[in-house]
Order: C-alpha cells, then sequence, then structure tokens
C-alpha cells in the first residue's frame, strides 16, 4: 500500500446486527455452543473478521440484553478487536413519529443500522449475528471496503453465495436470489420456500403444489453487505417515507429491510454494488437438526488447519 493511499483510506468498520438475540438468551439455537470448546458461531465470524484486517466492530443489540450479551463475548475477542456497541430501540423515529399502539418489534435491518449512525464515518460492512459466512467472505469485502470510494455514484458491494453452498437438508429455506450483469447486482428477489429435491433445487410459490427450478451456481444474498457512509444518510432520508406507508398499511409488524433499500438506489440509478462471490459455504441453524451438521463442518474445518484448536487464547 503507497503512502498516499494509506493517509486518505478509513479502516473499515464491521457491524454486527444482534438485535434479534433479545429473545434467544436462556439456551436457544443462537447462541448454543457449535464447538467443543464452548465456542458459539458469532466467535468464528470475530475471528474472521479479526484475521482479514477489521480493527473495530460495532455490536447492534437491544439495550436489555447488554450484560448478557457483553459477557457473552468477554475475554474473547474484546483482546483483538475495538468493540462498541449501539442500541436498536423501537422508539428511536423522526421527530413527529410516534410507536403505533401494540408495536412491540423493532423497524427491521435498515432501522438496525441506523442506530449506529452517529457512529460511523467511512466504509462498514454489515453482517448477522448467528450466521457464519466462512474467511474468504471477509477477506474480499474487507479488500473491497479498503478502495472503496463513491463518485458520481456510490459504490456498495455484497458477498454472494452459490445457492448450493447455502441450502440445508431439513427443509425449505429463504434466499435472495441475485440478478447480475458483468459482476454487478442489478435486482434481488426473495424466495421463500426453497429446498432440495433429491438432487435438484426447486422453490414454490403455492405452498409444494407446483416447483421451479433453479440452477446450481445461481448467485444469492446471505445478508453481507458493503457500503459507505452515504448508505446510513440514504436510508436515514427514506425512513420518514418508509413509516407513512407502513404505519397506515402494516403498523404492527411492517419492517424496512437492507435488500430493499439496495434495490431502491439501483432503480433510482444512484448506486452499484459489485458482486463478491465466495466459495465457502454458508452455515446457520434454521433448523434443530441444521446443528448437528454445522458443528460437524466447524471441527473439520480446524482438523484443516483453518482454525485453531481454540478461537480465541
Amino acid at each position: 500500500m503507497d503512502w498516499e493511499r494509506e493517509k486518505n483510506m478509513k479502516e473499515p468498520t464491521l457491524v454486527i446486527m444482534a438485535a434479534g438475540m433479545g429473545s434467544r438468551f436462556g439456551g436457544l439455537k443462537q447462541i448454543e455452543p457449535v464447538s467443543d470448546k464452548g465456542e458459539i458461531i458469532l466467535d468464528f465470524s470475530l475471528y474472521d473478521a479479526v484475521m482479514a484486517g477489521f480493527k473495530k466492530v460495532i455490536f447492534i443489540i437491544k439495550k436489555e440484553i447488554e450484560e448478557d450479551f457483553k459477557n457473552l463475548i468477554k475475554d474473547k475477542s474484546e483482546k483483538r478487536i475495538q468493540v462498541e456497541y449501539a442500541f436498536q430501540e423501537i422508539d428511536d423515529l423522526p421527530e413527529g413519529y410516534s410507536v403505533p399502539e401494540g408495536r412491540v418489534k423493532p423497524w427491521g435491518t435498515c432501522h438496525a443500522v441506523l442506530a449506529c449512525r452517529e457512529m460511523i464515518d467511512g466504509p462498514f460492512a454489515v453482517i448477522n449475528a448467528d450466521d457464519y459466512y466462512g474467511p474468504g467472505a471477509f477477506q474480499i469485502i474487507y479488500d473491497y471496503l479498503c478502495d472503496a470510494k463513491d463518485d458520481e455514484k456510490y459504490r456498495y458491494c455484497m458477498v454472494g453465495y452459490k445457492l448450493e453452498n447455502t441450502l440445508t437438508e431439513n427443509g425449505y429455506v429463504a434466499r435472495g436470489v441475485c440478478r447480475e450483469e458483468n459482476g454487478y447486482l442489478t435486482e434481488i428477489t426473495e424466495r421463500e420456500k426453497i429446498r432440495w429435491e433429491g438432487e435438484e433445487i426447486v422453490y414454490t410459490v403455492d405452498d409444494g403444489n407446483t416447483f421451479t427450478k433453479v440452477p446450481r451456481g445461481t448467485t444469492v444474498s446471505m445478508n453481507f453487505w458493503g457500503f459507505n457512509r452515504s448508505f446510513i444518510d440514504e436510508i436515514e432520508a427514506q425512513f420518514a417515507e418508509f413509516l407513512d406507508k407502513t404505519i397506515t398499511e402494516n403498523p404492527l409488524k411492517g419492517e424496512y429491510y437492507l435488500p430493499l433499500a439496495v434495490d431502491r438506489l439501483l432503480k433510482e440509478d444512484k448506486a452499484t454494488v459489485k458482486i463478491l462471490i465466495s466459495a465457502d459455504r454458508w452455515y446457520g441453524v434454521t433448523y434443530r437438526d441444521d446443528k448437528e451438521s454445522v458443528v460437524a463442518a466447524l471441527q473439520s474445518l480446524k482438523d484443516k488447519g483453518i482454525y485453531p484448536d481454540r478461537l480465541w487464547k
């Protein structure tokens, strides 16, 4: 890296959305150990982030789980990476808006990212706390963000996975199926019921009455995004418009999702999103029966030397 580039570069930040873990403390799937050393999926993501070069992580959590969450990572990754916290609160709304009566859930992943709007002034990556993305994914997005600069358009990115590397043997999953052109995202279509059917991948939109094949190698998004500060400014500007529509049409459950905000910027020709293809497998515990295969896969990666026997020493 030359001196001029290093001088002008803002270090990428990792943002981890963990507010949804608020209802999961008490032994549910997202914080169950997935190794014989007591490590959870989040430990592997943090290790991969540190190895890729990330030096700062912001956890987005709910205030009521702050103590429990800090204990979860205490004496582990905090020794290797700067840790900060942002709090997703349901009443964090623009002036003039209030929480609809009966609403108990926050406002979605864009709302989560807005919780750290005062803490980010450069490029950042966003992941889910309870998904395993793989070391290659963190490296490619870190490298991209080190050079990411907006010009006449916003220059964002996402990590794309081959669909077959994200599926479970235990039932349906939802995936963001990507349409791309010359390595750039043009559209994401949410498919809510995708599964293996023998050696083929299929999805249904009519509760299993008919199925449509999806080719192997199809790129899907697993919510691993790379943005510049401009994205926060955009979703903050769009938030009131989202609330106007949602409070009228779906006041108790409407959510403001990252892919929807990205899709809008693409349609308005304000942004490009480079698809960074990862060869890694993605793992998550969608079904209870998934845990055994995730544990086996992560142990295999340790056996191959990709991870040390104990992540945090």
